[in-house]
């Protein structure tokens, strides 16, 4: 007989480091130079901006995560009460599942540049909800699998980062010369903007705080891998969206659908863009299964304390959340078929800055409740730097997802509600009143 057999499934140092690298490293940064194109040098202070300003929101995140490793929601709802947590959680599940909504779409691009299936601007969509079925299903085999996928997914996603990175260095060293930046001036609004849209690309890290009661020595392993995992990305950012930056013409990255690929191509040749659009792929699904598996982890947790119907609080096996997950996945499907008809650039914009939105919440009040637990002033002071970084970062977000993401926020108040009044109604057993943000053991 097995002797794990009937015995949680943990991940540790690597694997837990492994899920903030691979859900930080999406489709995010390949995507995002489009963007930031005509931002010219505003982009290289958003850049700056949004590395120190995530890696002190991170510093926080770390600090509250000593707490134990009972997860987010319990840990928040220590200092500001069950409502204020409720808002927290329900904001970072919808952030993950719409965020699960604009990688699967930039899976799906990557391969329709690679040419791996015909008419891409009809099947974008269907090959997106393609691969949210497929790792659903991976993340429904447990965790390790999981855990595993990231493992292989981060190796294969940082080849075309440190490619770029490498043409950079080599045309420095051998002389060359890099292309102008666009001559935009440097204004508050254009920097606020470039932060916002850096921003995004380095969500993610909080991954590795949610799969509840399934890290090994989590008060050890997930501080470490918090921190030591966002300072990779920030560094890796930094150097590869600079280079992109400097080694293509401005114009010619603002109309490209893969500027990494075209980075490369000019270098190596055609073959080599095939090769970028697969890892830029690979990357995205690296991505999408630690969205998946931290979507499923949020949802169970807060399924156990009656928030959400009491059904996402089933699990196969050894506490793997397959409802949760299989729920937040419909969601995510849902949301692709009803902008099923919206341009892919459209689709994918707006998916994100709904994304990053509702993060945020979940970043402020980490931060504040850090804050709170910290008794000395150079903690507070790193912790006060990630709250200005934040609340400049949500002015650069604009407006409709701001209040989209307040109509959210409201539905979930009101979902929260109907659950507690049915369980109440019901007189339901299965949701002790107390019960923690916690697998059942």
């Amino acid at each position: 007989m097995d002797d794990h057999a009937g015995k949680p499934q943990t991940i540790g140092i690597w694997m837990t480091t492994a899920l903030v690298v691979g859900t930080i490293i999406g489709s995010g940064i390949f995507l995002l130079p489009v963007s930031l194109a005509p931002l010219g040098r505003n982009v290289l202070i958003g850049w700056l901006i949004s590395g120190v300003g995530v890696l002190c929101v991170v510093f926080a995140m770390a600090r509250l995560s000593r707490l134990g490793g009972d997860g987010i929601q319990a840990n928040i709802e220590r200092e500001f009460g069950p409502k204020i947590a409720f808002l927290v959680a329900w904001a970072f599940w919808v952030s993950n599942w719409v965020a699960q909504a604009s990688v699967a779409v930039g899976t799906a691009s990557a391969l329709s540049f690679a040419g791996l299936y015909f008419g891409a601007k009809d099947q974008v969509v269907p090959v997106a909800i393609g691969f949210v079925v497929l790792l659903t299903a991976v993340n429904a085999i447990g965790v390790r699998a999981a855990g595993g996928l990231s493992l292989l997914t981060v190796a294969i996603k940082l080849l075309p980062l440190l490619a770029v990175i490498w043409l950079f260095l080599e045309r420095g060293a051998s002389g060359g010369t890099y292309e102008p930046l666009p001559t935009m001036p440097i204004t508050v609004a254009s920097v606020a903007a470039a932060t916002a849209l850096t921003f995004f690309a380095f969500t993610g890290f909080e991954g590795a705080t949610t799969p509840v009661g399934k890290v090994r020595d989590p008060g050890r392993t997930i501080p470490r891998a918090l921190i030591s995992g966002t300072a990779f990305v920030v560094v890796l950012y930094l150097m590869a969206g600079t280079s992109i930056q400097l080694l293509l013409p401005a114009s010619v990255v603002a109309a490209s659908p893969a500027p990494f690929a075209d980075a490369l191509v000019s270098r190596w040749g055609h073959g080599v863009a095939t090769f970028a659009a697969l890892a830029i792929a690979i990357s995205a699904i690296g991505c999408l299964n630690g969205l998946i598996l931290a979507t499923g982890e949020l949802g169970y947790a807060m399924a156990l304390r009656g928030d959400l119907p009491v059904i996402m609080a089933k699990t196969r096996g050894i506490n793997t959340p397959v409802v949760a997950q299989v729920v937040g996945s419909g969601l995510t499907i849902l949301i692709l078929l009803a902008n099923s008809n919206r341009a892919t650039a459209n689709l994918f914009t707006f998916m994100i800055l709904l994304s990053t939105a509702a993060i945020i919440a979940l970043y402020f009040a980490s931060a504040l409740a850090a804050w709170k637990l910290s008794p000395t002033r150079v903690a507070r002071a790193v912790i006060a730097t990630g709250l200005l970084f934040l609340a400049f970062a949500t002015y650069g977000i604009g407006l409709e997802a701001g209040l989209w993401c307040l109509v959210l926020l409201a539905a979930g108040l009101v979902v929260r509600a109907t659950m507690h009044r049915l369980n109440s109604i019901a007189g339901s057993s299965l949701v002790p009143e107390a019960a923690p943000a916690a697998p059942l053991e």
